[in-house]
């Protein structure tokens, strides 16, 4: 009797646990029953595209500049310019229009973009526009017959939801992977840049890049953009740009041309056990304003120096770094709820955000030891100066040491607030000691 009365509550414990297993997948895709994702993968499929860019570059001397070679008696090398081509995915999101959703990496300094669809069709591809910060892009097609898939609901993604990844991985074509979201509200996997990762173990290699990742309702939930590999391959660690912010950059892409980042204008540093013991205040969570500038819409908000921010749009601010990933994938105009703390009193106000500069400059134009390199304002919400926006490998400013997210403050011990500053400094010495904030630490970089 007890063997009988053993048996029947396993049994019923492992038709439950089969039970509740069935229940996380779907069970139907309209009025079709799912046996396997095959269904999903079908009628996903077809939106995704593989996308082959080509490009020039420009073979760099080995051996320096003319004078070298001349003391040295090395002959010219023949230097020119070769094409390049790389692979990429991307993810037809308005079928009527023709636009895809893929990596500002992939399509960037493309001379020619041409994707192939899952039928093996190939078209020619043009850049809308692209945001190195969030590393979004869009391109268009102009054909008739394409199929694009739904845009879901990215925040209402829970870890340990099921997702499948589509792309093109090592140029192999449509591949297929699954898995699991594993985490969410991921940052500090660039070093510059704004992020809100979506970390999955579905398989993402290179050549993933731009591709689709997939809920279990087909719905595209995020743009899959990095991997954490030592062997450049997959170690079950891959990251998607969530779809509200690809959306979001898209929106701003097809309305403006260009991307309108909001800036809350406000100077901050992360407030720690210590700096709370030291201003007298139980809070040791969040951003500390250290400076407000002039009408901006910290200013019109009532802000103050001394504020610490503890929150935006009911969303926790923990540091300074989530504090301008928040604001910075927000647009300019936008109205965001802020909530502070000042003299041990928490409070909340309103505040319309204003626009971050865009100009940037090359530093080909500035200084030849920083070719290679582009620089642009850094925002407000950082500690000022300028920053390092891009590095191109293997030129002479990356040669020297300059890394993409570094902030130039200082000159030859002069400050440098703007452009303008570094501009003059750069082109009126030939020699130059930049003073460099690379996330908690600051260096000195020499410059010839």
């Amino acid at each position: 009797m007890m063997t009988k009365t053993r048996l029947f509550w396993a049994a019923l414990l492992v038709a439950l646990s089969f039970a509740g297993a069935q229940a996380a997948l779907p069970v139907s895709i309209g009025d079709r029953p799912v046996t396997s994702l095959a269904p999903l993968v079908e009628a996903a499929s077809p939106a995704v595209v593989n996308i082959r860019v080509s490009q020039t570059v420009t073979r760099r001397n080995p051996f320096g500049d003319d004078a070298f070679r001349r003391f040295f008696g090395i002959p010219d090398s023949p230097g020119g310019q070769r094409q390049i081509a790389s692979a990429g995915s991307g993810v037809i999101v308005d079928a009527e229009r023709g636009y895809i959703l893929t990596n500002h990496h992939v399509v960037a300094d493309a001379d020619a973009i041409q994707i192939s669809l899952i039928d093996g069709e190939i078209l020619d591809a043009e850049v809308v526009g692209s945001d190195p910060a969030t590393d979004i892009a869009v391109i268009k097609v102009e054909a008739n017959g394409l199929v694009d898939m739904p845009i879901g609901d990215s925040e209402s993604a829970r870890v340990g939801d099921f997702v499948i990844a589509i792309g093109n991985p090592f140029g192999l074509g449509h591949t297929v992977t699954s898995g699991i979201i594993s985490a969410l509200g991921r940052t500090g996997i660039s070093r510059d840049g704004y992020e809100d990762f979506i970390q999955t173990d579905a398989s993402i290699n290179p050549g993933n890049s731009g591709g689709a990742l997939v809920n279990m309702d087909g719905e595209l939930i995020g743009i899959n953009s990095a991997i954490i590999s030592r062997s450049g391959g997959n170690v079950g660690i891959g990251f998607a740009v969530p779809t509200e912010i690809a959306s979001s950059i898209m929106s701003q892409l097809l309305d403006f041309g260009e991307i309108r980042r909001g800036l809350l204008g406000v100077r901050i540093q992360t407030i720690d056990a210590e700096m709370a013991a030291a201003l007298e205040t139980n809070v040791e969570r969040g951003a500390l304003i250290t400076n407000i500038e002039p009408e901006s819409a910290a200013e019109e908000a009532g802000l103050e120096v001394g504020d610490i921010i503890i929150g935006v749009n009911d969303k926790d601010v923990d540091d300074a770094a989530e504090l301008r990933n928040t604001i910075g994938l927000l647009r300019s105009g936008d109205d965001v709820r802020i909530k502070y703390v000042r003299d041990s009193k928490t409070r909340t106000t309103t505040a319309e955000l204003g626009q971050q500069q865009t100009l940037a400059s090359t530093g080909a134009e500035l200084h030849p030891g920083l070719e290679g390199a582009q620089f642009a304002p850094a925002s407000t919400e950082s500690d000022g100066g300028v920053e390092v926006t891009e590095v191109e490998p293997g030129s002479p400013a990356a040669q020297r040491g300059l890394r993409a997210g570094d902030v130039i403050t200082a000159v030859n011990r002069t400050v440098v607030r703007s452009l303008e500053d570094l501009a003059a400094l750069a082109g009126n010495n030939r020699i130059l000691f930049l003073l460099v904030q690379r996330g908690d630490r600051s260096l000195m970089l020499q410059i010839r």
